[in-house]
């Protein structure tokens, strides 16, 4: 290794939740080998997106100091359905759904981690291996009361809410994942905490060294409510063109923007302490996420793609056009989505709905600066978009 532990340790905890426990780290540091560092993603959507690379950009990081990923992906417990941080019972995937988004998976991960130091994993492998009699052995290693000690189990239990019996296996399998992968540490969100936690008892149980925890921060989504994901329509995905993710980063709040400087942006901490003092003492933040938005888009298109994105931005949303005390406005919708019209009257950029039909008519309506003429859209929950309407009225409009 080409860096002193200690001086491996002060990046490692960049931006780090919580790491347990630092010390064993620090002895492991210092054995002058690669560590296997361990990292479980369930191929539950055909995306990876931004939320995904706060934990892959500590592996990055691991991988830049000279160690091993194991970039893990649970087809097995893919099929049960993680319930961290639920408060139901998730719908499980069907083998055929969780293959396809695995191989999504693989393909867009090396974006971010360095093949040649990055084994791609799949849980089935040993899963698939373990018969009745295993699967009950493994299930006897803790108890029922242990497992309503994790704070979304407890919760459901207390509310009477179900909890399906194969929900207990799933932190089980993921702390089974660490003794067949001998891991020296896993990375996961702070919600993993209790699963982390279970890979570093089912090691002690089967006569392994027990791997340290380190938690990383939950990346809000687009609507800075929700976790980003999918399923809730507020992410950004990895995939996506540079003129989509450059559009989806300029959308953010000027607050939520430094949420994802801090997570996301590789610049150093003193750099980004400059940003924040110069916009207390008045330059518009608009600038500084012009310059984080080009640093993501570079990051995995190019240098050249961010350039374009910024031009067709600024194509769009004339420079000057847009006021710097433009309205952000969030509004609320028991459905799955909201006509247009109902929007924009909502967000009080028309008087009625019959109002917000005839600007569309008349092509006065624009969504992130392209024009609209479907009288039929309708606004998903978790979007985010400014809304434009005639010359002079805006809005930031988030439907949660």
């Amino acid at each position: 290794m080409t860096q002193q532990p200690s001086e491996q340790l002060e990046i490692i905890k960049r931006g780090c939740g919580e790491l347990l426990l630092e010390e064993e780290l620090a002895q492991r540091l210092a054995l002058d080998r690669p560590l296997r560092v361990k990292a479980g993603f369930d191929p539950t959507a055909p995306d990876l997106h931004l939320g995904h690379t706060v934990l892959l950009n500590k592996m990055r990081r691991f991988q830049d100091l000279g160690h091993h990923a194991l970039f893990l992906i649970g087809d097995f417990t893919g099929m049960i359905g993680d319930p961290s941080g639920k408060n139901v019972t998730r719908p499980p995937l069907s083998r055929e759904q969780v293959v396809e988004n695995a191989r999504s998976y693989t393909s867009q991960v090396f974006r971010i981690l360095k093949s040649e130091q990055t084994e791609v994993v799949f849980n089935s492998t040993w899963m698939d291996n373990l018969n009745a009699a295993d699967l009950i052995k493994l299930a006897g290693t803790h108890t029922v009361a242990r497992m309503l000690e994790r704070d979304d189990f407890g919760k459901r239990y207390q509310n009477n809410k179900s909890i399906g019996i194969h929900e207990f296996l799933y932190p089980l399998i993921q702390g089974y994942d660490s003794v067949a992968l001998k891991a020296d540490i896993e990375l996961g969100g702070t919600d993993q905490k209790f699963n982390l936690l279970m890979g570093r008892e089912l090691q002690k149980h089967f006569g392994q060294l027990p791997q340290c925890v380190l938690t990383m921060p939950l990346l809000e989504g687009l609507d800075g409510i929700n976790k980003m994901s999918k399923s809730a329509n507020n992410y950004i995905g990895i995939a996506e063109t540079a003129v989509e993710m450059f559009g989806k980063l300029m959308s953010l709040s000027d607050e939520l923007m430094w949420r994802y400087i801090d997570l996301l942006s590789f610049e150093p901490i003193n750099i980004i302490h400059q940003w924040r003092q110069e916009v207390k003492h008045g330059r518009n933040p608009r600038d500084i996420k012009v310059i984080f938005a080009q640093e993501i888009v570079a990051r995995f298109h190019s240098i050249r793609d961010a350039e374009i994105a910024l031009a067709d931005f600024e194509a769009r949303f004339t420079r000057g056009s847009i006021p710097d005390d433009m309205p952000e406005k969030m509004l609320h919708s028991e459905r799955e989505d909201l006509p247009i019209s109902q929007l924009l009257k909502q967000a009080g950029l028309t008087s009625s709905t019959t109002e917000a039909f005839r600007m569309i008519e008349q092509g006065g309506v624009k969504l992130n600066g392209e024009k609209i003429s479907d009288k039929a859209l309708r606004f998903r929950r978790g979007e985010t978009a400014i809304i434009q309407v005639g010359k002079r009225r805006f809005a930031k409009v988030t439907l949660s």
